[in-house]
């Protein structure tokens, strides 16, 4: 039923990533984006060892600015070092708020945290993306938020950031994951 969770552990779970990773037909696909929680987890380990084959070129770090994020990152970090991850870069996540009226970005959490972090682990910063309440407007009507608020600081954020990973035209020439 749609409303009951799935509670599965070890082996079952990191049975179920990694025939999710390598039995899937994919298909012809520019970029294969997976989103997991902090941490250095069996599953982390189990998507890394499943994407080898694949030659990905690396991790994306995101974090938000605060001081537990980033320490949380930073073993994130390391985890990709042990592993041979390659770490493309990091973004800052959740810096700053859009106003919904004048759209002007506002700091209501600390900045910089992030930024501080890639700079003194060697890191590319790829930036930094604002909160904004429309984005989760356009999320929950299943309208495009590119196509609604071209012009919002959030787009316009993650737009730079998806500008400094992939080369112009696609990425025939890489294999981001």
């Amino acid at each position: 039923k749609p409303e009951e969770a799935v509670v599965w552990r070890g082996p079952k779970k990191n049975a179920m990533v990694k025939q999710f990773v390598t039995d899937v037909y994919w298909g012809e696909r520019d970029v294969l984006i997976i989103d997991t929680p902090p941490g250095t987890s069996d599953e982390h380990i189990t998507v890394v060892e499943a994407l080898r084959e694949f030659n990905p070129d690396g991790a994306v770090l995101v974090t938000t600015s605060q001081a537990v994020a980033v320490a949380d990152v930073r073993r994130e970090f390391t985890f990709c070092r042990k592993t041979g991850l390659n770490v493309l870069g990091l973004v800052e996540n959740m810096s700053g708020f859009v106003c919904p009226t004048c759209s002007e970005c506002t700091n209501i959490f600390s900045q910089g945290g992030g930024q501080s972090f890639a700079e003194q682990s060697g890191i590319p910063f790829l930036g930094r993306v604002p909160l904004d309440p429309s984005l989760t407007a356009s999320l929950e009507s299943g309208v495009s938020f590119a196509d609604q608020f071209p012009a919002s600081p959030t787009f316009v954020a993650v737009q730079e950031i998806a500008s400094r990973l992939l080369p112009p035209g696609g990425s025939e020439a890489s294999n981001p994951a």
